[in-house]
C-alpha cells in the first residue's frame, strides 16, 4: 500500500516537472514560432502562456514592435554629377513571424542591406535640388523599393527618412555665393520697383499741382512748416509768393501768343515788286 502511494506521489511530480517544463509564456510584444521536430507550425502562438511538447517542440519568439535601424551613411553621385553622403533611418515591424523566421535567416540585417543598395541607387537617380528640398517624394520612393523585397519576409516597411546630406565644402562655398548673389537682385528689384512707383506718385502729384495753382502754395507753406520745425534753421524768403504767379502767368502768355513770321528775301523782292508796279504805269 505504502509502495502504490509512493508511485502516484512519483508519478505526480514527474507530470508537474513535465508539465513545468513545457510551459512558456509570451509577452504582449512578441509572437512565437513553434517548430515541432524541426518542422513549422501553421500560425504562431499568441502573447501569454503557451504549452509545448517537451523534447518535440522549440519555439522561437519573434519581436512584432516598430524596430528603428539606422543605414550607414552611402557616399554616391547625384544625376546631376555632384558627389554627396547621405546616411537615412528606417522604421520596420514584423507582420508575419513565420515567415520572418522561416524565409529569411537574419530579417534585421536583411533590411539594413536592401535599405543600403536602395539608398545608393535613389541618390544616382535623384538630382542635388531634390536631395535637398524635395525629399518627401524621396522617402515614398525609397520605402517603395525597400518594402519590395521585404514584404516576401513578412516584414512591412513603415517609414524612410533621409537624415543629413553632405556636401562637399568647395559646392557649400559656391551655394553660398549664389544664394548671396540671389538676394542681391531681388533687393536691386525691390528698390527699383520703389522708385518706379515713388516716380508714379511724384508724377501724378506734379499734374495735379499744375492744374491747381493753389495747391502749390499749400504745399510751399507746407514746407514752410517743416522747416520751422527745426530749432537750428533759419527760413529766408526773399520774395512773395504772388510774385512767382505773377512769373509764371507772364510765362503762359508768352508760350500762347503767336510768332510772327521772319520775312524770306524772296518776301521782300515781291514786296518791293507790288510798290513799284504803279509808278511804272503812270
Amino acid at each position: 500500500m505504502e509502495s502504490a502511494v509512493v508511485g502516484v506521489v512519483v508519478v505526480a511530480v514527474f507530470l508537474l516537472l513535465l508539465l513545468r517544463s513545457g510551459m512558456r509564456v509570451i509577452n504582449e510584444v512578441e509572437r512565437g514560432v513553434v517548430f515541432r521536430f524541426g518542422k513549422a507550425l501553421p500560425g504562431h502562438r499568441q502573447p501569454g502562456i503557451t504549452f509545448l511538447v517537451p523534447v518535440a517542440d522549440r519555439m522561437r519568439k519573434v519581436n512584432v514592435q516598430v524596430a528603428t535601424l539606422p543605414i550607414p551613411t552611402q557616399e554616391g553621385i547625384t544625376r546631376d554629377n555632384v558627389s554627396v553622403k547621405v546616411d537615412a533611418v528606417v522604421y520596420y515591424r514584423v507582420t508575419d513571424p513565420a515567415r520572418a523566421t522561416i524565409e529569411v535567416q537574419d530579417y534585421a540585417f536583411a533590411v539594413g542591406q536592401v535599405a543600403q543598395s536602395s539608398l545608393r541607387s535613389i541618390i544616382g537617380k535623384s538630382d542635388l535640388d531634390d536631395l535637398l528640398s524635395d525629399r518627401e517624394r524621396l522617402h515614398e520612393g525609397l520605402a517603395l523599393m525597400i518594402d519590395s523585397p521585404a514584404a516576401g519576409w513578412g516584414v512591412h516597411i513603415d517609414r524612410v527618412e533621409i537624415k543629413d546630406v553632405q556636401l562637399p565644402e568647395s559646392l557649400k562655398r559656391s551655394m553660398s555665393r549664389q544664394a548671396e548673389a540671389e538676394r542681391e537682385r531681388r533687393a536691386r528689384v525691390i528698390t527699383a520697383d520703389g522708385e518706379f512707383q515713388a516716380a508714379q506718385q511724384l508724377a501724378n502729384a506734379s499734374r495735379i499741382m499744375a492744374d491747381t495753382p493753389e495747391a502749390m502754395q499749400l504745399r510751399l507753406l507746407q514746407t514752410v512748416v517743416e522747416v520751422a520745425a527745426e530749432k537750428n534753421s533759419t527760413l529766408v524768403m526773399p520774395f512773395p509768393v504772388e510774385l512767382l504767379r505773377y512769373f509764371d502767368r507772364a510765362a503762359r502768355n508768352l508760350d500762347a501768343a503767336p510768332t510772327p513770321m521772319p520775312e524770306t528775301p524772296e518776301t521782300q523782292t515781291g514786296t518791293a515788286t507790288d510798290r513799284s508796279a504803279p509808278s511804272d504805269a503812270s
